[in-house]
Protein backbone atom coordinates (compact mmCIF):
# COMPACT_ATOMS: atom_id res chain seq x y z
CA UNK A 1 0.00 0.00 0.00
CA UNK A 2 1.38 3.44 -0.94
CA UNK A 3 1.71 5.78 2.04
CA UNK A 4 2.41 9.48 2.38
CA UNK A 5 4.11 10.95 5.43
CA UNK A 6 3.77 14.56 6.58
CA UNK A 7 6.56 15.77 8.85
CA UNK A 8 6.55 19.00 10.87
CA UNK A 9 9.10 20.27 13.38
CA UNK A 10 7.60 21.94 16.47
CA UNK A 11 9.42 24.40 18.69
CA UNK A 12 8.13 22.83 21.92
CA UNK A 13 5.78 20.21 23.34
CA UNK A 14 2.73 22.50 23.37
CA UNK A 15 3.09 23.33 19.68
CA UNK A 16 3.66 19.65 18.86
CA UNK A 17 0.63 18.46 20.84
CA UNK A 18 -1.59 21.12 19.28
CA UNK A 19 -0.46 20.25 15.75
CA UNK A 20 -0.85 16.51 16.37
CA UNK A 21 -4.32 17.08 17.77
CA UNK A 22 -5.42 19.19 14.78
CA UNK A 23 -4.18 16.58 12.30
CA UNK A 24 -5.75 13.74 14.28
CA UNK A 25 -9.16 15.45 14.19
CA UNK A 26 -9.24 15.74 10.40
CA UNK A 27 -12.08 13.82 8.79
CA UNK A 28 -11.23 14.49 5.15
CA UNK A 29 -8.50 13.52 4.64
CA UNK A 30 -8.52 11.34 7.76
CA UNK A 31 -4.97 10.26 8.73
CA UNK A 32 -4.08 6.62 9.30
CA UNK A 33 -1.89 7.63 12.23
CA UNK A 34 -0.44 10.72 13.90
CA UNK A 35 2.69 10.51 16.05
CA UNK A 36 4.60 12.95 18.25
CA UNK A 37 8.29 12.39 19.04
CA UNK A 38 10.77 14.31 21.15
CA UNK A 39 13.49 15.64 18.83
CA UNK A 40 15.89 16.99 21.43
CA UNK A 41 14.59 19.32 24.14
CA UNK A 42 12.59 21.42 23.72
CA UNK A 43 11.80 20.48 20.09
CA UNK A 44 9.28 17.85 18.96
CA UNK A 45 8.52 16.22 15.62
CA UNK A 46 4.98 15.59 14.39
CA UNK A 47 4.40 12.92 11.73
CA UNK A 48 1.10 11.96 10.09
CA UNK A 49 0.39 9.24 7.52
CA UNK A 50 -2.22 8.90 4.75
CA UNK A 51 -2.88 6.18 2.18
CA UNK A 52 -3.55 8.84 -0.51
CA UNK A 53 -1.72 12.11 -1.10
CA UNK A 54 -3.36 14.72 1.18
CA UNK A 55 -3.97 18.28 -0.15
CA UNK A 56 -1.27 20.44 1.42
CA UNK A 57 -3.45 23.55 1.28
CA UNK A 58 -6.07 21.89 3.49
CA UNK A 59 -3.43 20.71 5.97
CA UNK A 60 -1.87 24.17 6.06
CA UNK A 61 -5.29 25.65 6.80
CA UNK A 62 -5.83 23.29 9.72
CA UNK A 63 -2.50 24.38 11.23
CA UNK A 64 -2.59 28.05 10.23
CA UNK A 65 -3.07 29.48 13.73
CA UNK A 66 -0.65 27.11 15.50
CA UNK A 67 2.52 28.93 16.44
CA UNK A 68 5.99 27.42 16.69
CA UNK A 69 5.81 25.12 13.67
CA UNK A 70 8.38 24.72 10.95
CA UNK A 71 7.50 24.26 7.27
CA UNK A 72 5.73 20.93 6.57
CA UNK A 73 7.25 18.33 4.27
CA UNK A 74 5.40 15.53 2.51
CA UNK A 75 7.05 12.39 1.16
CA UNK A 76 6.02 9.03 -0.22
CA UNK A 77 6.88 6.12 2.07
CA UNK A 78 8.22 2.87 0.56
CA UNK A 79 5.87 -0.11 0.63
CA UNK A 80 7.24 -1.55 3.87
CA UNK A 81 5.89 -2.26 7.34
CA UNK A 82 6.54 1.38 8.24
CA UNK A 83 5.07 1.19 11.75
CA UNK A 84 7.31 -1.70 12.75
CA UNK A 85 10.37 -0.08 11.21
CA UNK A 86 9.78 3.27 12.92
CA UNK A 87 9.18 1.74 16.38
CA UNK A 88 11.46 -1.29 16.37
CA UNK A 89 13.97 0.25 18.77
CA UNK A 90 11.56 2.03 21.10
CA UNK A 91 12.56 1.92 24.78
CA UNK A 92 10.59 -0.03 27.40
CA UNK A 93 7.66 1.73 29.06
CA UNK A 94 6.77 1.40 32.75
CA UNK A 95 3.12 1.81 33.76
CA UNK A 96 2.69 1.12 37.46
CA UNK A 97 3.65 -2.51 38.04
CA UNK A 98 3.59 -3.20 34.30
CA UNK A 99 6.52 -2.95 31.91
CA UNK A 100 6.06 -3.03 28.14
CA UNK A 101 8.98 -3.87 25.89
CA UNK A 102 9.74 -4.98 22.35
CA UNK A 103 11.39 -8.21 21.28
CA UNK A 104 14.76 -6.42 21.17
CA UNK A 105 14.55 -6.16 25.01
CA UNK A 106 13.35 -9.72 25.62
CA UNK A 107 16.55 -10.86 27.30
CA UNK A 108 16.38 -8.00 29.80
CA UNK A 109 12.77 -8.40 30.93
CA UNK A 110 11.47 -11.87 29.99
CA UNK A 111 11.60 -13.15 33.59
CA UNK A 112 9.71 -10.21 35.07
CA UNK A 113 6.17 -11.41 35.89
CA UNK A 114 4.45 -8.17 34.91
CA UNK A 115 6.51 -7.61 31.74
CA UNK A 116 4.61 -7.66 28.44
CA UNK A 117 6.29 -8.04 25.06
CA UNK A 118 4.57 -6.07 22.31
CA UNK A 119 6.26 -5.25 19.01
CA UNK A 120 5.01 -2.46 16.78
CA UNK A 121 3.07 -3.78 13.83
CA UNK A 122 -0.24 -3.44 12.04
CA UNK A 123 -2.42 -2.90 15.13
CA UNK A 124 -2.53 -0.02 17.63
CA UNK A 125 -1.14 -0.37 21.13
CA UNK A 126 2.53 -0.59 22.10
CA UNK A 127 2.29 1.55 25.24
CA UNK A 128 4.21 4.50 23.81
CA UNK A 129 1.06 6.42 22.99
CA UNK A 130 -0.09 8.39 26.09
CA UNK A 131 -3.59 6.93 25.77
CA UNK A 132 -2.37 3.32 26.04
CA UNK A 133 0.06 4.15 28.85
CA UNK A 134 -2.67 6.04 30.69
CA UNK A 135 -5.10 3.13 30.41
CA UNK A 136 -2.44 0.77 31.76
CA UNK A 137 -1.78 3.08 34.72
CA UNK A 138 -5.53 3.31 35.42
CA UNK A 139 -5.80 -0.49 35.22
CA UNK A 140 -2.88 -0.87 37.62
CA UNK A 141 -4.45 1.58 40.09
CA UNK A 142 -7.88 -0.12 39.99
CA UNK A 143 -6.46 -3.62 40.45
CA UNK A 144 -4.49 -2.50 43.50
CA UNK A 145 -7.77 -1.60 45.23
CA UNK A 146 -10.08 -4.46 44.23
CA UNK A 147 -10.32 -7.66 42.27
CA UNK A 148 -12.16 -7.99 38.97
CA UNK A 149 -13.51 -11.31 37.75
CA UNK A 150 -14.73 -10.47 34.24
CA UNK A 151 -12.84 -7.94 32.10
CA UNK A 152 -13.32 -6.72 28.52
CA UNK A 153 -10.81 -4.90 26.30
CA UNK A 154 -13.10 -3.17 23.76
CA UNK A 155 -11.29 -2.20 20.55
CA UNK A 156 -8.29 -4.23 21.62
CA UNK A 157 -5.74 -3.48 18.86
CA UNK A 158 -2.61 -5.41 19.84
CA UNK A 159 -4.41 -6.84 22.88
CA UNK A 160 -2.06 -5.05 25.28
CA UNK A 161 -4.77 -3.98 27.74
CA UNK A 162 -6.31 -7.46 27.84
CA UNK A 163 -2.89 -9.06 28.32
CA UNK A 164 -2.13 -6.57 31.11
CA UNK A 165 -5.43 -7.41 32.81
CA UNK A 166 -4.59 -11.11 32.62
CA UNK A 167 -1.17 -10.38 34.12
CA UNK A 168 -2.57 -8.40 37.05
CA UNK A 169 -5.72 -10.47 37.69
CA UNK A 170 -4.77 -14.11 37.98
CA UNK A 171 -8.38 -15.32 38.44
CA UNK A 172 -10.10 -13.07 35.91
CA UNK A 173 -11.88 -14.16 32.76
CA UNK A 174 -10.63 -11.70 30.14
CA UNK A 175 -12.20 -10.93 26.76
CA UNK A 176 -10.83 -8.78 23.93
CA UNK A 177 -12.75 -7.61 20.87
CA UNK A 178 -11.93 -5.57 17.78
CA UNK A 179 -13.78 -5.00 14.50
CA UNK A 180 -10.51 -5.36 12.55
CA UNK A 181 -9.54 -9.00 11.84
CA UNK A 182 -5.90 -7.96 11.43
CA UNK A 183 -5.96 -6.52 14.95
CA UNK A 184 -7.49 -9.65 16.47
CA UNK A 185 -4.95 -11.84 14.66
CA UNK A 186 -2.16 -9.68 16.12
CA UNK A 187 -3.79 -9.81 19.57
CA UNK A 188 -3.97 -13.63 19.45
CA UNK A 189 -0.29 -13.82 18.49
CA UNK A 190 0.62 -11.46 21.34
CA UNK A 191 -1.48 -13.46 23.81
CA UNK A 192 0.40 -16.63 22.84
CA UNK A 193 3.75 -14.84 23.00
CA UNK A 194 2.98 -13.57 26.50
CA UNK A 195 1.63 -16.95 27.62
CA UNK A 196 -1.86 -15.62 28.35
CA UNK A 197 -3.56 -17.24 25.35
CA UNK A 198 -5.61 -19.72 27.38
CA UNK A 199 -6.87 -17.01 29.71
CA UNK A 200 -7.98 -14.66 26.92
CA UNK A 201 -10.95 -14.93 24.60
CA UNK A 202 -10.30 -12.76 21.52
CA UNK A 203 -13.21 -12.03 19.19
CA UNK A 204 -13.75 -10.12 15.94
CA UNK A 205 -16.89 -7.99 16.26
CA UNK A 206 -18.14 -4.41 16.57
CA UNK A 207 -18.90 -3.18 20.07
CA UNK A 208 -20.79 -5.69 22.20
CA UNK A 209 -22.44 -7.41 19.21
CA UNK A 210 -20.75 -10.82 19.47
CA UNK A 211 -22.99 -13.52 21.03
CA UNK A 212 -20.17 -14.64 23.34
CA UNK A 213 -19.88 -11.11 24.74
CA UNK A 214 -23.62 -10.98 25.35
CA UNK A 215 -23.44 -14.28 27.22
CA UNK A 216 -20.43 -13.13 29.24
CA UNK A 217 -22.14 -10.00 30.59
CA UNK A 218 -22.11 -8.35 32.99
CA UNK A 219 -18.46 -7.28 33.05
CA UNK A 220 -17.09 -5.61 36.13
CA UNK A 221 -14.36 -3.79 34.16
CA UNK A 222 -14.32 -2.56 30.56
CA UNK A 223 -11.25 -0.91 28.97
CA UNK A 224 -11.90 1.06 25.77
CA UNK A 225 -9.11 3.05 24.13
CA UNK A 226 -10.81 4.01 20.87
CA UNK A 227 -12.27 7.35 19.59
CA UNK A 228 -14.75 9.89 21.01
CA UNK A 229 -17.66 9.30 18.63
CA UNK A 230 -17.83 5.51 19.01
CA UNK A 231 -17.33 5.90 22.76
CA UNK A 232 -20.34 8.21 22.96
CA UNK A 233 -22.45 5.81 20.90
CA UNK A 234 -21.46 3.03 23.30
CA UNK A 235 -22.50 4.86 26.50
CA UNK A 236 -25.90 3.15 26.87
CA UNK A 237 -24.69 -0.31 25.72
CA UNK A 238 -21.74 0.08 28.12
CA UNK A 239 -24.13 0.72 31.00
CA UNK A 240 -26.07 -2.44 30.14
CA UNK A 241 -22.88 -4.49 29.82
CA UNK A 242 -21.27 -3.45 33.12
CA UNK A 243 -22.35 -4.76 36.51
CA UNK A 244 -23.54 -2.31 39.20
CA UNK A 245 -20.49 -0.74 40.86
CA UNK A 246 -18.34 -1.86 37.89
CA UNK A 247 -15.83 0.37 36.11
CA UNK A 248 -15.09 1.63 32.61
CA UNK A 249 -11.72 3.11 31.61
CA UNK A 250 -12.03 5.21 28.45
CA UNK A 251 -9.39 6.91 26.33
CA UNK A 252 -8.47 7.93 22.81
CA UNK A 253 -9.68 11.41 23.81
CA UNK A 254 -7.97 14.74 23.37
CA UNK A 255 -8.42 16.87 26.48
CA UNK A 256 -11.04 19.10 24.88
CA UNK A 257 -13.09 16.05 23.82
CA UNK A 258 -13.16 14.37 27.22
CA UNK A 259 -15.82 16.53 28.88
CA UNK A 260 -18.44 15.74 26.23
CA UNK A 261 -17.73 12.01 26.54
CA UNK A 262 -17.89 12.22 30.34
CA UNK A 263 -21.26 14.00 30.12
CA UNK A 264 -22.64 11.30 27.80
CA UNK A 265 -21.62 8.61 30.27
CA UNK A 266 -23.01 10.54 33.21
CA UNK A 267 -26.34 10.73 31.39
CA UNK A 268 -26.16 6.97 30.80
CA UNK A 269 -25.74 6.23 34.51
CA UNK A 270 -22.01 6.50 35.29
CA UNK A 271 -20.17 8.80 37.64
CA UNK A 272 -16.65 10.10 37.12
CA UNK A 273 -14.11 8.36 39.36
CA UNK A 274 -10.91 9.73 37.78
CA UNK A 275 -9.65 11.99 35.00
CA UNK A 276 -5.99 11.66 34.06
CA UNK A 277 -4.46 14.07 31.53
CA UNK A 278 -1.28 13.05 29.68
CA UNK A 279 0.46 14.97 26.89
CA UNK A 280 -2.79 16.51 25.65
CA UNK A 281 -4.83 13.29 26.01
CA UNK A 282 -7.38 12.25 28.65
CA UNK A 283 -8.10 8.94 30.36
CA UNK A 284 -11.48 8.75 32.10
CA UNK A 285 -12.25 6.24 34.86
CA UNK A 286 -16.02 5.89 35.32
CA UNK A 287 -18.05 3.90 37.84
CA UNK A 288 -21.50 2.51 37.06
CA UNK A 289 -23.91 3.97 39.59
Amino acid sequence: MALFKLRIEAADADAGRTAAGRLGELVAPEPLAVTLFEAGPPRFTVEAYWDTRPPMALLAGALADVGGLGPPSLEAVPDLNWVALSQAALPPIEAGRLLLHGSHDRARFALRRTAIEIDAGEAFGTGHNPTTAGCLIALDALTRRRSFRRVLDLGCGTGVLAIAAARLLSDAQVFAVDNDPIATAVARANARLNRTGRRLTILTATGFAHPRLRRAQPFDLVLANILPRPLMRLAAPMHRAIAPDGFAVLSGLLNHQARQVAMAYRAAGFRLAGWDRRAGWSILTLRRA
